[in-house]
């Protein structure tokens, strides 16, 4: 089952970034082009996927998983940067993590010719840059049909926070 093999993989590294932070490593994942494949298949025939005209992938490594399912879906790819990193008229919005703020913006021209647009991560934890996409989407009146997630830390109980429908890989 594709989830046992992602838990095999995904290294963990206690007190990263910072103390009290148990770091779940998705890098393995990228070095093991068979299991990358059969993840980015997987996420891409969930119907948050399949129900999307575009895709909204979050800075930085959401990048990775969203540029792979855009590619195998044939959707396209929008994404959600962090400050400084978009031109253009764009909208932002500000979120909290566990151990640092920071804001999203997206650029306005790019959402466009789309209504319902799926969000992929790599990894939901406190659910605060998902709930910044979302914020930044609703504004503009745009539908989320979902988010895709490889992890999810359950623990930290994201979906309490998140209005959309989530779709995990994994869950701890």
């Amino acid at each position: 089952m594709l989830s046992e093999k992602l838990k095999r993989i995904i290294s963990n590294y206690q007190d990263f970034p910072k103390e009290g932070i148990l770091f779940k490593d998705i890098t393995p994942i990228l070095a093991n082009p068979i299991i990358f494949s059969e993840l980015i298949d997987m996420m891409s025939s969930s119907q948050i996927i399949q129900n999307a005209d575009a895709i909204v992938s979050v800075d930085a490594r959401g990048f990775i998983f969203g540029s792979a399912i855009a590619l195998k879906t044939l959707k396209p790819m929008l994404l959600a940067r962090k400050p400084g990193k978009l031109p253009g008229d764009i909208i932002e919005s500000k979120y909290s993590m566990e151990y640092y703020e920071n804001s999203l913006s997206i650029q306005t021209k790019s959402l466009e010719d789309f209504h319902n647009l799926a969000i992929v991560d790599d990894l939901l934890a406190t659910g605060g840059t998902v709930q910044c996409v979302e914020k930044i989407l609703k504004s503009l009146d745009k539908k989320i049909s979902g988010i895709s997630v490889v992890v999810e830390l359950q623990e930290l109980n994201a979906r309490s926070r998140i209005d959309s429908k989530v779709e995990s890989q994994i869950v701890y």
